[in-house]
C-alpha cells in the first residue's frame, strides 16, 4: 500500500464523526450532533452518541445541517424532502425533484427523520392486522359456607384506528350460579353478547358507519337476537380528552326466543357515545341508544353502558362496567329490564 492510500485511510478512520452526523445549532451559540429524530411546533429531538436523545426548544433552534434526509410537513399541508440547511432564518432543503426549496421556519409543522416518516408512514396504511388497541377484562366471585354462589365476567374490546376509518370489536359475557342443592334456579345468569362495527370519516365532523350486533340470554328465553344497521354520525366533540358523537340510522332486528316464534322487525336508531379522559389514568366511557320499532311505535328498545378503567400499570388496569338492555315486549313471564354490573382486571394490549 502506498503512502498516499495510507494517509487517505487514515484520514477517513479519524475525521470527526460530526462531519457525518446531523448538526444542531442553538441562539446560545452551543452546538449538538447526532440524528434529528424529530420536531413539532415546540420542541426538536435529537439522538446524539454520548447524550442520547435530548429535547430542544423549537424556538431556540438557530440552525439546522442534516446529512440525512428530513421530511418537512407544512402547516398547508404539503411535504417537503431533502437535506436541510438553514439559511437567513430559512430553512433551505435540497430535494430529489425541485431543487432547493427554502421555507420559513414558521411554516414548519413537523420535521421528521427518516426513522419517524416511516413510522408516521405506518400509521396513515397500517396493515389489516396492524394498529389494534384494546382490552381483556376478567371478573370472579365465589362464596361457600351459608351460600355457594360462583360467578364469572369476561369481555373484550379490540380498536383500530387510521386516519379516516375505525374498526370495533366486542365482546363480553357473564355466567352465575347458585350451587345451594335444591336451589331454584341453579343458573342465576347466563348472557353473552358481541359485535363489530365500521366508522369512515367523510369530513373532520361528519362520519356513516355500519355494524352488527347479537346478544344471547338464557333467563330471558333469549336464543339470539341479530342486528344490522347503520346509518351516519356527527363529531360534536373532538380533542385529544373527550369525544362525543351523536348518531341516527336504521336497523334490521331478528329475535328468536325459546318460547315464542321468530320475529323481525325494522327499527330507527338514535344514539349518543362519550369517551373522557378523567387525569392521566382514568378513562370513562358511555353509550345511550334508544331504537323505536317501525312496525309498531308502541314497542321499542333501549341500551345504556357506563364504564371506567384506571391504569395501575402500562398493560394493567381496573374496570368497572354498567349495562342495562330494556325491552317492552319481552316472552310472557320474563322481566323487560337486564341489568348488568361487573368490576374487576383489565388487561390492555396493543399491536
Amino acid at each position: 500500500m502506498s503512502r498516499l492510500q495510507i494517509l487517505a485511510v487514515a484520514f477517513i478512520l479519524l475525521v470527526p464523526v460530526a462531519l457525518f452526523a446531523d448538526q444542531v445549532v442553538l441562539k446560545n451559540g452551543d452546538r449538538l450532533t447526532g440524528v434529528i429524530e424529530k420536531s413539532d411546533e415546540k420542541t426538536l429531538l435529537i439522538k446524539s452518541e454520548f447524550a442520547g436523545e435530548v429535547t430542544i426548544q423549537w424556538t431556540a433552534v438557530q440552525e439546522i445541517t442534516s446529512t440525512q434526509a428530513l421530511h418537512l410537513i407544512l402547516n398547508n399541508g404539503q411535504t417537503v424532502t431533502g437535506t436541510v440547511t438553514t439559511t437567513d432564518g430559512n430553512l433551505a432543503v435540497v430535494t430529489t425533484n425541485s431543487g432547493t426549496v427554502t421555507e420559513p421556519k414558521e411554516a414548519v409543522a413537523k420535521l421528521l427523520g427518516e426513522a419517524e416518516q416511516a413510522a408516521y408512514e405506518k400509521t396513515l396504511h397500517p396493515g389489516l392486522l396492524e394498529a389494534w388497541q384494546g382490552g381483556a377484562d376478567v371478573g370472579f366471585g365465589l362464596t361457600r359456607g351459608n351460600s355457594q354462589t360462583k360467578n364469572l365476567a369476561l369481555a373484550l374490546t379490540a380498536n383500530r384506528k387510521t386516519l379516516h376509518d375505525k374498526l370495533s370489536l366486542y365482546t363480553d359475557s357473564i355466567y352465575a350460579t347458585n350451587d345451594t342443592p335444591g336451589a331454584t334456579p341453579a343458573t342465576t345468569a347466563k348472557a353473552v353478547q358481541g359485535g363489530a362495527r365500521y366508522d369512515h370519516d367523510f369530513t373532520s365532523r361528519l362520519f356513516g358507519y355500519g355494524g352488527a350486533d347479537f346478544q344471547t340470554d338464557a333467563l330471558q328465553t333469549l336464543d339470539l337476537r341479530s342486528v344490522f344497521g347503520g346509518g351516519m354520525g356527527w363529531h360534536a366533540i373532538k380533542n385529544a380528552r373527550t369525544t362525543l358523537d351523536l348518531l341516527g340510522g336504521l336497523d334490521y332486528t331478528r329475535e328468536k326466543y325459546a318460547t315464542l316464534a321468530s320475529r323481525s322487525f325494522a327499527a330507527v336508531s338514535v344514539g349518543e357515545e362519550l369517551s373522557h379522559k378523567l387525569g392521566m389514568n382514568t378513562l370513562l366511557t358511555q353509550k345511550l341508544y334508544f331504537f323505536p320499532n317501525l312496525n309498531d311505535t308502541s314497542e321499542y328498545r333501549a341500551t345504556f353502558n357506563f364504564g371506567t378503567v384506571t391504569k395501575i400499570s402500562k398493560w394493567l388496569g381496573w374496570q368497572n362496567a354498567f349495562g342495562d338492555i330494556y325491552v317492552t315486549n319481552p316472552p310472557a313471564g320474563a322481566k323487560p329490564n337486564d341489568i348488568l354490573l361487573t368490576t374487576g382486571l383489565n388487561i390492555s394490549f396493543a399491536h
